[in-house]
């Protein structure tokens, strides 16, 4: 059965503490006069997705943009597969498609090629590939990896690239468009992506 838009939720991840950025919500910083969070889920819903937000305060900031909040189980900001594992918990589709939040220059075919890789090698985990290395935070896991997710969760581990190399993951080739990976930590980071937008 081919893999489609339909069987696949976007997650945004908000749940961070951003510390580079002073403590402020990333997801709510204003890039070219619109949140970040709002200029993701506009460019997600271009490509038929549905969309639920990861975030651990603002909450109710982030119900205003029209999609389910999710917080993470686990407390004190325990880093991207917690907000992995409560996605899981909560969608009803069989994959999620995660991405973080800091990052405005999502490509257009984003899930689109998420979807080809995981047609052509029936892999439980994409992960994109920027041409030099893997960008773990964007990435296509299959929901039924919950348990796995669950157990390596309870071990105390938190390395995402750790929780990969259990299963069979493939690489997605985003090597042309690598500058989808510049995200924002800093103010100069926004700055100089503002400018260069």
């Amino acid at each position: 059965m081919s893999t489609t838009v339909d069987d696949i939720t976007a997650v945004i991840l908000a749940g961070g503490q951003g510390r580079r950025m002073g403590g402020q919500d990333k997801g709510l910083i204003e890039f070219n006069g619109k949140a970040l969070v709002e200029i993701l889920i506009a460019e997600l819903e271009r490509q038929s997705l549905g969309i639920v937000i990861n975030a651990n305060r603002n909450l109710d900031r982030y119900r205003d943009y029209g999609c389910p909040v999710i917080s993470d189980q686990l407390q004190d900001y325990q880093g991207p597969l917690a907000g992995f594992a409560s996605a899981m918990d909560s969608v009803e589709t069989d994959f999620i498609l995660t991405l973080p939040c800091d990052g405005p220059r999502l490509v257009a075919d984003y899930a689109a090629r998420f979807i080809a890789s995981q047609q052509q090698s029936g892999a439980s985990i994409c992960v994109a590939f920027d041409g030099e290395r893997l960008q773990p935070v964007h990435a296509l896991i299959k929901v039924d990896l919950r348990a796995s997710l669950g157990q390596f969760l309870d071990s105390g581990d938190r390395k995402i690239d750790r929780w990969y190399a259990l299963h069979d993951y493939v690489r997605t080739d985003f090597s042309d468009c690598s500058e989808m990976f510049r995200n924002i930590n800093t103010p100069s980071d926004r700055q100089t992506l503002q400018a260069d937008h």
